[in-house]
């Protein structure tokens, strides 16, 4: 009898239990093998029923889980400088609001970052991602919002594209001009009537973007001026996401989802008229326990109604200088549980499938399938709730990108 024709591999991990978060849950495979090829699982089952095969490399991983790569939707991770001082004064008793309208807060770091130049944009960001990449992030979503003028904010864009030429990491882009009122305009209107003729058609030109996001809320933007935006976003061919509802119900989130928005994030103030409305659009639900956590605020998002109407919640860190400097999206996945009452397998799904739907890749990214993008974590776990049970600590043995394996001390050399 003729052996069948080998299929033909790049590499094999094999020796491993598999959580492969198709659907969102974690459809775990005991003592599995994957086979990439070009990049892509071009193999994923029980390792007894892989067959005939020829691989470049085999890799045993010797036991433990292996996960999708962690997506972090929702980060500011490049800008300048950093606010300690007003972590302190929160501590002693100074709101948030009260901080920014005393110059502080998102004004603060709008400061810093005209004042930075590429390269110490660069260096600063690629050390914080460089924490994130060790904890089994391989996917980040960045965005600028600390420039406000059209100069800064394609300086933020130009620092995160070279993040992604620069590191095993895939970035996402998204300009969040209406992210706050620049200092030289004396109003909101006036001030979006720049982005709108201005900035946006020029950041949509560059392709340096790959979403447009807004901050809606009484310190920032109105519904009806972040619907201005919106307009002018879609006009241009970019997708949208929404900061909403964040510290009061101003109904941005059902605003969004008339839009299709990808995501609406924060939503602590979300009423069943939102959540109805992004389950009907499609919009993710992105969670942000580090922000909640750091701001020490009490309304939690509405997860029961999301459970409801069946929205997809995602985790991600909000990494930023203000509100939440989370170096750990794994730590958020833990908080998401004990703050806000997710399982473990919602919460690992909010940092993959879930977030790879909020940046609009859900269809290469955020599940191990064949076809998808072999983006996979080998952790040092004995079942996939340790990711969201253990504070800290350095759980991924393994961080494998596109196929090809980059190890923390790869990645920080």
């Amino acid at each position: 009898m003729t052996q069948a024709t080998p299929i033909l591999l790049d590499s094999l991990w094999h020796n491993v239990n598999v959580a492969t978060m198709k659907d969102g849950i974690y459809n775990s495979i005991i003592n599995a093998a994957i086979g990439v090829k070009d990049g892509r699982i071009a193999w994923l089952g029980e390792a007894g029923k892989l067959p005939n095969y020829h691989a470049n490399e085999v890799h045993d991983i010797q036991g433990g889980w292996v996960t999708p790569g962690l997506i972090d939707c929702h980060s500011h991770v490049v800008f300048g400088g950093n606010r300690a001082a007003e972590f302190e004064q929160r501590l002693n008793g100074i709101s948030y609001q009260e901080i920014a309208k005393n110059g502080g807060g998102i004004g603060a770091s709008v400061r810093a970052t005209r004042e930075a130049n590429d390269d110490a944009l660069l260096n600063s960001a690629k050390a914080r991602l460089q924490s994130l990449m060790a904890d089994g992030v391989t996917t980040i979503e960045i965005k600028s919002g600390y420039g406000l003028s059209l100069d800064s904010e394609m300086k933020m864009l130009r620092v995160a594209t070279a993040l992604g030429n620069q590191l095993p990491i895939t970035v996402k882009r998204t300009c969040l001009a209406a992210h706050a009122l620049p200092p030289e305009h004396e109003n909101n209107e006036t001030y979006l009537d720049y982005v709108c003729e201005t900035v946006l058609p020029e950041i949509a030109a560059s392709g340096f973007a790959d979403a447009v996001d807004a901050f809606c809320e009484g310190i920032a933007f109105s519904k009806e001026q972040v619907q201005r935006y919106f307009t002018k976003a879609k006009a241009l061919g970019l997708p949208v996401k929404i900061h909403a509802e964040q510290l009061s119900s101003l109904g941005g989130a059902r605003m969004a989802a008339k839009f299709n928005a990808l995501s609406a994030d924060h939503i602590e103030y979300a009423e069943e008229e939102d959540i109805r409305a992004m389950a009907q659009s499609g919009t993710v639900a992105v969670l942000l326990p580090g922000a909640f956590y750091t701001l020490r605020e009490t309304q939690r998002p509405p997860i029961a109604l999301m459970r409801q109407y069946d929205v997809p919640m995602a985790i991600a860190t909000d990494v930023n200088p203000g509100t939440s400097p989370a170096l750990s999206l794994r730590l958020m996945m833990n908080m998401s549980c004990t703050l806000f009452g997710l399982t473990p397998e919602e919460s690992l799904a909010g940092a993959t499938l879930f977030a790879a739907q909020a940046l609009g890749i859900k269809d290469t990214h955020g599940s191990l399938e064949v076809g998808k993008v072999a983006d996979f974590v080998c952790w040092d776990i004995q079942s996939p709730g340790e990711l969201c049970y253990w504070l800290g600590g350095n759980l991924a043995k393994r961080r494998v990108y596109h196929g090809n394996e980059t190890m923390h001390q790869k990645i920080v050399d």
